[in-house]
């Protein structure tokens, strides 16, 4: 016989997410993003992708969560700051700038953790619940659930911005087979403004004018992906981008992680051009293992960091 199960209460929900380490949590209802989707299918047929052909895999899945959770009900999105100094830009002329979240341990990890204790003690709160938590392994539109729980809004560069954190904020999701007893409000408008500074700031104009990004300009998917085609400048950049976050107001004076695990493992201002291209294999496992830049490899960032030298 199946158990029925109470609904789950939101404020045990917010309650475990903080005790777990997330700076902010919120609840929405699980369903058909069919606007989002739309918007989606355009951004594709108008050849923005950049060739990165694993964005037009699962369409259906990714604007409904009831395709990835049988039984969907709600959807638990958590957010961590991960701010660190290397958020607030390097200095001028520097040529081998790492995005400040690949400075840490890789994200997928800590959050993938995170949630899976998460999810333990919500089943001990609220025995019978089933389904499945996503650390950006699986095709979620995670910013969009963002907002649909109340967390924040998606800026004109096309990132979550939260009121708290700005937008250095990693995200994580329970997708849940149970009513929750209060839902969060979508957050209002965009609150953007005017404010044109993450546009202005992107080297190669990567920031189209309806919040989207055209992949082909994009330095972090250039720097990351091989799709990306090879004459896009880096501008500086050898992994990632914080171009578009480092301007940003609702940035500016926003608190440092205060979660250790997103402590940095490593300084890139303290390493060279020189000391990139020379380093071998098991230098760079020694210096980076459990960081981003091992899924890419050392090639790749000897590669990118030859073409920021050739833009000089």
């Amino acid at each position: 016989m199946t158990e029925i199960v109470a609904m789950v209460s939101s404020i045990v929900i917010k309650r475990i997410a903080a005790e777990v380490g997330f700076d902010i949590c919120g609840v929405t209802r699980s369903r058909h993003l069919a606007e989002n989707e739309a918007f989606f299918r355009r951004w594709l047929d108008e050849g923005h992708s950049a060739g990165l052909d694993y964005l037009q895999h699962n369409l259906d899945k990714r604007f409904d969560t009831s395709r990835l959770v049988d039984g969907a009900r709600s959807v638990i999105v958590c957010a961590v700051n991960y701010k660190n100094r290397f958020s607030d830009g390097y200095p001028e002329g520097f040529r081998t700038k790492i995005a400040s979240y690949a400075c840490n341990r890789d994200y997928h990890k800590s959050l993938k953790k995170m949630l899976q204790r998460m999810f333990a003690l919500l089943q001990e709160e609220f025995p019978g619940i089933g389904g499945r938590v996503f650390t950006d392994s699986a095709p979620l539109l995670e910013k969009q659930l963002a907002v649909e729980a109340g967390l924040g809004w998606i800026g004109r560069q096309s990132l979550l911005v939260t009121q708290q954190y700005g937008t250095f904020v990693l995200l994580g999701e329970i997708v849940i087979d149970d009513d929750a007893d209060a839902y969060d409000s979508p957050v209002a408008g965009v609150h953007c403004g005017e404010c044109r500074r993450c546009v202005d700031a992107c080297p190669n104009g990567a920031i189209l004018p309806d919040r989207c990004i055209d992949a082909s300009r994009c330095i972090s998917c250039a720097t990351i992906e091989n799709a990306v085609p090879a004459s896009t400048g880096l501008a500086g950049w050898v992994f990632g981008c914080d171009e578009c976050q480092s301007c940003c107001p609702y940035n500016r004076n926003t608190p440092y992680h205060r979660n250790a695990e997103f402590d940095p493992k490593f300084d890139p201002t303290a390493m060279t051009c020189e000391q990139w291209l020379g380093m071998g294999e098991e230098e760079f496992a020694r210096r980076f293992a459990g960081t981003p830049l091992m899924r890419s490899g050392s090639e790749l960032l000897r590669r990118n960091v030859l073409r920021n030298l050739s833009e000089d």
